[in-house]
C-alpha cells in the first residue's frame, strides 16, 4: 500500500510542472517577449477619440444622423434627437459638408479633446468652422459627450450652427 502511495505522489509531482508550463507558470507557449503589450492609455485614448470623431465626421458628410447618433454618448441622445435635423443641425437636409478633418487631439480636464475643422456649404455659401469635440470613456467604450465651437467656454448640444 506504500508503494501505490508513494508512486502516486510521484506521478503527480512530475506532472505538476507540465500542468504549470500550460497554465503560463513557467512561460508557456507565449512569454513576457511574445506576448502583445498593451497600449498605453493615452495612446488608447487618443486612437478611441480619433475614430468616435472621425465616424460622426464621415456621418455628417453622408447625412446618416443614426450612424452620427451612434457615437454619441446616450446622455446626449434626446438633444441630438430634437437638434440634429433641424435647421441648423450637424445632419440637416439643406447643408452639405464638403470637407471635415481632425486637426488635433489633445487630454482635457473632461476627457480627450478632439479638434476638427468643419467646412459647410448651404448653396454657393460655404463657411468653415472650428469646432472641439470631447471624448469620454463610457464604462468599457468611448463616446462623444460634447461638441463646442473652438475657443467656447460651455459645451454646445451636438449640432454645429455655421453663420447662414
Amino acid at each position: 500500500m506504500t508503494h501505490r502511495r508513494l508512486a502516486g505522489t510521484v506521478a503527480t509531482l512530475a506532472a505538476l510542472p507540465l500542468a504549470l508550463a500550460g497554465c503560463g507558470a513557467f512561460g508557456g507557449a507565449e512569454d513576457e517577449s511574445t506576448a502583445k503589450p498593451e497600449r498605453a492609455p493615452a495612446e488608447e485614448a487618443a486612437t478611441k477619440s480619433r475614430e468616435r470623431v472621425q465616424a460622426y465626421l464621415d456621418a455628417m458628410a453622408a447625412k446618416d444622423a443614426a450612424a452620427g447618433r451612434s457615437q454619441l454618448c446616450a446622455a446626449l441622445h434626446e438633444s441630438f434627437d430634437a437638434a440634429a435635423t433641424g435647421p441648423n443641425g450637424d445632419f440637416a437636409d439643406h447643408f452639405e459638408v464638403p470637407q471635415a478633418a481632425i486637426t488635433d487631439i489633445q487630454a482635457g480636464p473632461r476627457g480627450q479633446e478632439v479638434s476638427v475643422s468643419v467646412s459647410v456649404a448651404v448653396g454657393s455659401r460655404k463657411v468653415t468652422r472650428p469646432l472641439v469635440f470631447t471624448v469620454t470613456r463610457d464604462g468599457a467604450d468611448w463616446c462623444i459627450s460634447a461638441e463646442a465651437a473652438a475657443g467656447s467656454v460651455a459645451p454646445a448640444s451636438p449640432t454645429a450652427k455655421p453663420a447662414a
